[in-house]
């Protein structure tokens, strides 16, 4: 019986791999947002461009076109938008988008979502970007770490860490962060063109949020027998490990990089029902298995308005 519970957790961890009335948002610590935040005016138009973190994949009401990017009404840059009144504010976000997305159309199961750059002018005064985790293949690092631990439990291995040791000494050794270093340059290439195409415009590349607590058991109830307890830890440190490239290419082009992880402390997918802001792989019914939820984009939003001096 464990064996068929732990395929079947496996099996969905996979098969998400292959995808490409809330509370308030706190208050988040000013030290999570470098550089520090700015009390002057801000102004538009204001462009979102990003990937399912930022569009609010699932979370209703959906709308904008193409249908395919999953759109929400209520995702951090809508909110963000409403909070500073700015009217003149387009939503090119989208579902499944790397950073070379920024830069050429990327097809979706229902449409044609054009080079995300392409929404950016001259006149654009504020410019938010969250984009990088498909490049980097997190979901599929999430897949590989059921894989692992299926392999390790039917084989009758002792590893406490299989995935781990995949990445680590195994066949995946050194692949995630080849990913990164191709993804870091092609955005740090788009954030050059940014600045080209909106001189005047201000720009947050924003991080993603903490997936996973710190405390790998707590997550023994949420994820069960489809990763390894020990092989939690590892996966929260590949995502800091995205995290610390964006932050790096933020500073390097001169842009200010919003860390949302730290804001996520105790509202990871493995938090209660009423305290996550990421669902886990059960989702709630209608939402997005291990992506933000409403109150996760409130969340988020929350700490871009504080990065902008906004509170």
């Amino acid at each position: 019986m464990r064996r068929r519970l732990l395929a079947a957790t496996a099996a969905a961890l996979v098969g998400l791999a292959g995808c490409s009335g809330a509370k308030p948002a706190p208050d988040p610590d000013r030290d999570s947002v470098s550089p520090s935040p700015s009390a002057s005016p801000v102004t538009g138009p204001y462009v979102a461009l990003g990937d399912s973190y930022t569009s609010g994949l699932r979370i209703p009401p959906q709308g904008g076109s193409p249908q395919g990017c999953g759109r929400s009404g209520v995702n951090y840059p809508a909110l963000v938008a409403q909070q500073l009144g700015l009217k003149d504010f387009t939503d090119v976000s989208c579902s499944g988008a790397r950073t070379s997305d920024l830069t050429t159309a990327q097809q979706t199961d229902k449409g044609v979502n054009p080079a995300q750059l392409d929404a950016i002018g001259a006149s654009t005064r504020l410019v938010t970007v969250g984009i990088g985790g498909n490049d980097a293949g997190f979901m599929d690092v999430l897949g590989r770490c059921a894989i692992e631990n299926l392999r390790n439990s039917f084989s009758g291995q002792s590893s406490e860490a299989p995935c781990r040791s995949y990445y680590t000494t195994g066949t995946g050794r050194g692949e995630v962060q080849r990913k990164l270093d191709a993804a870091g340059a092609r955005l740090g290439s788009a954030l050059e063109q940014i600045k080209q195409r909106a001189p005047q415009a201000r720009v947050l590349l924003v991080g993603y949020p903490a997936l996973l607590p710190q405390d790998p058991t707590r997550c023994a109830e949420t994820l069960g027998d489809g990763i390894a307890t020990a092989d939690v830890g590892f996966v929260a440190q590949q995502e800091q490990q995205l995290n610390a490239m964006l932050r790096q290419r933020a500073e390097t082009a001169g842009v200010a990089f919003v860390d949302t992880y730290a804001a996520f402390d105790g509202h990871d997918m493995c938090a209660g029902e009423g305290e996550r802001w990421i669902e886990p792989l059960g989702a709630a019914p209608g939402l997005a298995p291990i992506h933000p939820n409403a109150r996760g984009e409130q969340g988020m939003a929350a700490v871009v308005l504080a990065a902008l001096g906004q509170h």
